[in-house]
């Protein structure tokens, strides 16, 4: 029986799971060939280091070791397979014989190398002969660690649904033998899209987390941030210029959305001088990039719309029309539930609570955001500011149970408090 693990080294080791389990499984990929084989020798290797680092210490470089503790855990279970499959005989020798150039445990692997191989994997998860769901959840799943229940609450399914688009997309990659690669020049715009949309949604997860005790989770908007940026060197299309912009903008007054002790803080309520200059300066000079070209799309309108917002210097002196004018070029190009909402919000600012209130009701009598908590709370917000404290309270309560996010109930508690 192993000794037990002490707690510091336990958290140390959770702590880099989150943060490399990401980069060890796509290198694991390029090496193994094998996404449940990577994924199975990854975890194999992190177990070892619970077992193991008690007693060695850990490594000053644990990535490599990782990765080359990963690879002999796989070769490992190819022979197993290969003792009963004799058709495992020959790759399990041409395992063995690239083991020999395998890191140790004191080499590094470059983070060049490391960022082609993540690239290779988002392109993989995110391949047209797999269905967009698939392709979300893989790549949420594979290459930026979130859970199974994680995508799940994300994305309103069962863990049990998630898991089989996971799997169906696992077994689609396998039978059409789909390349573990960048695509090529000429293939690269039908499969940005995805890629866009996948990376963005791990932006939103970390940037409002679907649920739990914290609003941000730090680690997510910075991979994000990562992966748009490693994009953007790729291929640098005006769309994931702006893509990239957007996220920067909406990171930069990440420190000013919650308090000291992790109360929400609305964006017109917010410390500005909090907010991250360095982000908004490049994020600004990206939005100005892109728009520049004339050909693009909604991630850049967005991050046009952030950007106006980040050179208010005040939430008074914000510039509402100039906001509306941009959510109105944005509707024609994405007219989404929840593009009109922000359009709704937006025009309340500029012409009033009762002309907010109007477009809102007219959303959700179509239906499509009943169960959208923000729209009840963005429609409990201009009846408060009315003074129609009836139907504050009636909304405010239909928000509150539609939101796992603690620090967004207890925003909401307040608000229904203060009502009384």
């Amino acid at each position: 029986m192993s000794p037990p693990v002490p707690e510091q080294l336990s958290r140390t080791i959770e702590t880099l799971y989150r943060s490399e389990s990401g980069r060890v499984l796509a290198t694991l990929v390029r090496l193994l060939g094998d996404l449940d084989l990577a994924e199975e020798s990854m975890h194999e290797a992190f177990a070892a280091a619970l077992e193991s680092w008690p007693r060695t210490g850990i490594p000053d470089k644990p990535r490599p070791w990782l990765i080359s503790t990963a690879r002999f855990k796989a070769i490992d279970a190819m022979r197993r397979r290969a003792r009963s499959d004799g058709a495992q005989r020959d790759l399990v020798a041409h395992m063995e014989s690239r083991v020999k150039d395998a890191p140790s445990g004191n080499e590094e692997i470059g983070d060049e190398e490391i960022d082609d191989d993540r690239l290779r994997l988002i392109f993989t998860c995110c391949h047209p002969a797999l269905s967009p769901e698939g392709q979300v959840a893989l790549t949420l799943r594979e290459i930026c660690g979130l859970t199974t229940e994680e995508i799940a609450r994300a994305f309103l399914v069962t863990p049990a649904t998630l898991a089989q688009r996971i799997v169906r997309a696992k077994t689609r990659i396998r039978e059409a033998s789909i390349p573990y690669e960048v695509p090529a020049p000429q293939e690269l715009p039908e499969r940005l899209d995805a890629v866009l949309q996948v990376i963005y949604l791990v932006f939103n997860e970390g940037y409002s987390a679907a649920a739990g005790a914290e609003v941000t989770r730090a680690e997510l908007t910075g991979e994000a941030i990562r992966l748009g940026r490693l994009l953007t060197k790729l291929q640098p299309e005006p769309e994931v210029i702006g893509l990239l912009a957007l996220m920067l903008l909406q990171e930069s007054r990440r420190a000013a959305r919650t308090s000291p002790t992790g109360e929400l803080i609305l964006l017109e309520n917010q410390d500005r001088s909090l907010w991250n200059r360095e982000q908004i300066a490049e994020g600004v000079a990206l939005v100005e990039k892109a728009l520049s070209s004339r050909r693009f799309g909604p991630y850049t309108l967005q991050a046009a719309i952030a950007a106006v917002h980040a050179e208010a210097e005040s939430a008074a002196a914000t510039d509402w029309r100039q906001i509306v004018g941009l959510y109105n070029q944005l509707v024609r190009i994405q007219p989404s539930p929840v593009v009109h909402l922000n359009r709704a919000v937006a025009i309340a600012e500029r012409d009033g609570p009762e002309a907010g209130l109007t477009h809102i009701d007219a959303l959700l009598g179509h239906g499509e955001l009943a169960n959208y908590y923000l729209a009840h709370s963005a429609r409990a917000e201009l009846y408060r500011r009315l003074g129609r404290t009836a139907e504050a309270r009636s909304s405010y309560e239909k928000a509150l149970a539609l939101t796992q996010q603690e620090p967004e109930r207890q925003f909401l508690q307040q608000r229904i408090r203060q009502l009384k």
